[in-house]
């Protein structure tokens, strides 16, 4: 059920917004607060990645299965207390609450990293919680942003929104670019921190603005204040009954195969690249930005309308095309530009077009799947496939196949994904019809 209904007045801001998405009178006010919450969320994320990605080769490309295993253990451990949360608070005390745990572990990062205490030890942990607060914080913003818009609003608002995130992955590389050498990779830490409580309070202000909509428009259903009840279980329990979120787990689970691959090979290239931490991080931060600046572009100007004229399954489609043709050039090319370029190319893809997709496809489900199920696809499904993947990517390179082998192995993959994605969006349009 949608609770953003039109209401009767607009502000400034909203008018121009207007301008440049196809927004309806009632929208603008929460989806320009829609927008500066994903803004700071990804900011910080993307001040965050480099550092990450960066640790990762700290800790030892050879341990990078066992990272994402970790990460992995990490989620289970994690996923039954946000279900446990959910349960029990309302959503506007417990989206602020869980950033605000995380902004706190920030902080625990940057004293240790800062004192330098268990440097390695520490490197690795922090690429563990990093993927866990990516996967959790995004995931978060994507429920409410499912649980505020009905599936045509999602169609086309949500290239719109995912604008602001691209605006945030713009900001958040570019400052790690620019202050990476002066200030030092650790003490970004605390620009992250920052970042991550404007997000918080982006949160409440878009939390307000919608309740204050449901309450003028006429015949609006207020947003329901009170937990959604049940237990941590019962999202796990959601995606077995369902196949419709069956096919969703399916999908994200090759998205990590695919994305995993790929992360492997660009960190035994850019390993084998430089030997200087800074300049890994710099190539890792200039990845973001050019995606970011791609990205923006098409968001801004074409992802509600394309997804708007060709539906969500054509959409959330073009990724795994993406992938099969860049593993296809990187079995041929297996070179540091090459590699750049494929993952400029496949996360330009699915940010722009296939990720605003796979959330319309949330909009159609009941409200506890759009926060129980959905977290436990994109946390445990998506991290539990990192690890699978990982771990038969090493596998893969021990029985002595090289990477072009393995990237030509992956392209028949793309294939069925990207008959799946098709599957997912017809099965979407029925769901939406019936509401």
């Amino acid at each position: 059920m949608c609770y953003l209904a039109e209401m009767p007045e607009e502000t400034a801001a909203a008018r121009r917004f207007a301008k440049v998405a196809a927004i309806r009178p009632g929208e603008g006010r929460v989806l320009a607060w829609s927008f500066a919450y994903f803004f700071c969320l990804l900011a910080g994320y993307y001040v965050l990645r480099p550092l990450r990605d960066e640790m990762a080769i700290a800790g030892g490309v050879r341990n990078l299965q066992w990272l994402f295993t970790a990460t992995f253990v990490a989620m289970l451990a994690a996923v039954p207390i946000f279900g446990a949360v959910v349960a029990r608070y309302p959503r506007r005390r417990f989206i602020p609450l869980v950033y605000h745990f995380f902004a706190v572990n920030i902080a625990l990062f940057w004293l240790a990293l800062a004192l330098d205490v268990g440097r390695q030890e520490v490197a690795r942990v922090f690429f563990i919680w990093v993927s866990v607060f990516n996967l959790f914080a995004v995931s978060v913003f994507w429920s409410f942003m499912a649980d505020l818009f009905s599936s045509e609003q999602g169609k086309r608002l949500f290239g719109f929104i995912a604008a602001g995130g691209s605006a945030g992955a713009l900001a958040g590389p570019a400052l790690t670019v620019w202050l990476a050498l002066p200030l030092g990779p650790v003490n970004l830490l605390i620009l992250a921190a920052a970042l991550l409580e404007a997000a918080v309070l982006c949160a409440q202000r878009l939390e307000r603005s919608a309740a204050s909509g449901a309450e003028q428009a006429r015949g609006a259903a207020p947003p329901r204040a009170e937990g959604l009840g049940g237990n941590w279980l019962a999202g796990i329990a959601m995606i077995l009954r369902s196949n419709y979120l069956a096919g969703i787990a399916l999908w994200v689970f090759l998205l990590s195969l695919a994305g995993t691959f790929l992360y492997f090979e660009q960190a035994h290239i850019v390993a084998q690249a430089s030997d200087d931490p800074a300049v890994r991080t710099r190539i890792f931060a200039s990845i973001d930005l050019v995606v970011a600046v791609l990205t923006i572009a098409v968001q801004f100007l074409a992802t509600g309308r394309l997804i708007a004229r060709f539906g969500v399954g054509p959409a959330a489609a073009f990724l795994p095309v993406v992938f099969g043709v860049g593993f296809a050039v990187l079995a041929f090319a297996p070179m540091l530009l090459v590699v750049i370029g494929a993952q400029a190319a496949q996360r330009t893809a699915n940010f722009a077009l296939s990720n605003p997709a796979r959330e319309i496809l949330f909009t159609v489900l009941e409200r506890e799947e759009k926060y129980k199920a959905k977290n436990v696809i994109d946390v445990v499904i998506f991290r539990g496939a990192d690890a699978a993947c990982g771990w038969l990517f090493a596998t893969l390179r021990s029985g002595g196949l090289e990477i072009q082998a393995i990237a030509l192995a992956t392209v028949p993959v793309a294939a069925l994904w990207c008959a799946l994605a098709l599957a997912l969006g017809r099965a979407q349009e029925r769901r939406a019809q019936r509401r």
